[in-house]
């Protein structure tokens, strides 16, 4: 059974399509990213799962069979891009009653507000009113407010936004956690460089439209390029290496960093390169096939312009 399934999923504000026709599966107990830039759909997917706006055609279920709304929420933590707290209650007082809210009784609410605020670095800080916090500090506090009642499948819209290096390593910290701990983990971010580092599955968006889906690692094995490979030498200089200047094997390179990028002449692999490298007496302490981050993955798929979901002109009845 997976955790979240939407099918065929379109939405439209006026003449903006803001999701276009778009399905995925999010399977139970991974770390699932809906990645792309600002404008790309992301935030309106999560919110129709979140049943605060619908669809106007297509299904959304959870759990199997249920459906966003008032079933599915007591399963779903949800932290939306834009935070809100009481700030002048203490801490402590509106993790409580955030818990009360969620059905839980006030002294269980405070035993697991405490725990939370202690993991996430906060403890010192419970008796203090929100308002004293900082902005990380509070997105911190909405955070332990959305666990709480431990939810199933936790969904975080844009979760790095603001943070400092050392919070968002606390933040990846958890979420890991969650994961081994058998939640489901749904998260929203246009920061590519967070996502590679804790996403099991991606879906990236844009112009509203799925443009890539799968497994994170079957991804980037399907973007490595066999003929382009990265080597270093700690004893050899790269001039004393004669195949380098062969184009049977190396029609270009590029050195950085005391390493070289070499791209491989068509008939060459890697293994018959790495081989002619052992016998010529080379010494390597390097070599590895080329694979490109999530963004270069990104970009070379929809292109860096893929900023917003598509338009409908009705005069015209087409997309522009």
């Amino acid at each position: 059974m997976n955790a979240l399934v939407l099918d065929h999923v379109t939405k439209r504000y006026g003449d903006h399509v803001a999701v276009d026709d778009v399905s995925f599966v999010v399977p139970r107990g991974v770390v699932f990213g809906i990645l792309g830039p600002n404008g790309a759909g992301k935030s309106t997917a999560i919110r129709m799962v979140n049943d605060i706006i619908t669809p106007d055609s297509g299904t959304i279920t959870l759990f199997g069979d249920v459906p966003p709304g008032r079933h599915a929420a007591p399963r779903l933590g949800f932290l939306p891009e834009e935070r809100g707290l009481y700030p002048k209650m203490r801490v402590l007082d509106v993790l409580v009653f955030i818990g009360e809210l969620r059905g839980l009784s006030g002294k269980v609410a405070k035993a697991r507000a405490g725990a939370w605020l202690e993991r996430l670095g906060l403890g010192a800080w419970q008796k203090h009113k929100v308002q004293d916090l900082s902005k990380g500090m509070q997105q911190k506090v909405q955070f332990a407010a959305m666990l709480l009642h431990e939810p199933e499948l936790v969904i975080l819209d844009e979760p790095w936004s603001g943070l400092d290096p050392i919070n968002a390593e606390v933040l990846r910290d958890v979420v890991v956690e969650l994961r081994a701990a058998g939640k489901t983990v749904m998260l929203s971010t246009h920061q590519m460089e967070q996502a590679e580092k804790i996403c099991d599955h991606v879906c990236i968006i844009a112009r509203g439209k799925v443009v890539l889906d799968g497994a994170l690692a079957d991804i980037k094995r399907a973007a490595a390029n066999d003929h382009r490979v990265t080597i270093a030498s700690n004893t050899q200089p790269w001039l004393s290496i004669s195949l380098l200047d062969d184009p049977a094997w190396v029609v270009a390179r590029h050195e950085e960093r005391g390493e070289l990028t070499l791209e491989l002449a068509p008939t060459a692999t890697p293994d018959a390169f790495l081989k002619a490298l052992v016998d010529a007496g080379v010494s390597l302490r390097k070599f590895e096939i080329v694979t490109p981050s999530l963004h270069q993955i990104f970009v070379a798929r929809v292109g860096p312009e893929a900023a917003t979901a598509s338009r409908v002109d009705p005069r015209a009845g087409a997309r522009s």
